[in-house]
């Protein structure tokens, strides 16, 4: 099993240390907003290869559990765990205000995310501190819908 991210400048083959990602979601101004330092608001944390499966190539058996996540000043973070290959595919997004969840907001990509599944920075850091200390379960610290129950229309094309 091989452990990845993808997170402001922490690139490659490993993850960062639960005090380096903590900063990250502090409230703005004090926190390290990934999305004020470069532009980009997303991130992900992944294991590559679970379940025994880490000698199968991508899409061919092998099976990776990825966290991902997009942080918005205003909103929070919206949380997207994953696990896909095998034959059990689990898809999972935060749930954050549900009344909302026909409301938009662009990312720095001009991608529509659904403003009723992003989360205050606090519930955000204690579902990335789980998943990270628990090797990659869904975490519990915060409430998620299945992607499946998701109102269509959702994640609208953009």
């Amino acid at each position: 099993m091989q452990k990845h991210v993808n997170f402001d400048d922490h690139w490659g083959n490993f993850w960062p240390s639960l005090v380096t990602l903590q900063a990250y979601f502090q409230p703005p101004p004090v926190g390290r907003g990934w999305f004020h330092d470069t532009g980009n608001d997303s991130a992900s944390i992944s294991l590559l290869g679970v379940d025994g499966t880490d000698h199968l190539e991508f899409a061919r058996g092998r099976v990776d559990i990825r966290l991902s996540l997009w942080g918005n000043p205003d909103l929070g973070v919206l949380l997207i765990y994953e696990k896909i290959g095998g034959r059990d595919r689990q898809a999972f997004c935060s749930k954050g205000d549900f009344r909302r969840i026909r409301e938009w907001v662009r990312s720095t990509h001009d991608t529509p995310l659904p403003v009723g599944l992003f989360v205050p920075f606090s519930k955000a850091w204690l579902a990335v501190k789980e998943f990270i200390e628990t090797e990659g379960r869904l975490p519990e610290s915060i409430e998620w819908i299945k992607g499946s129950d998701l109102p269509n229309g959702t994640f609208p094309d953009p």
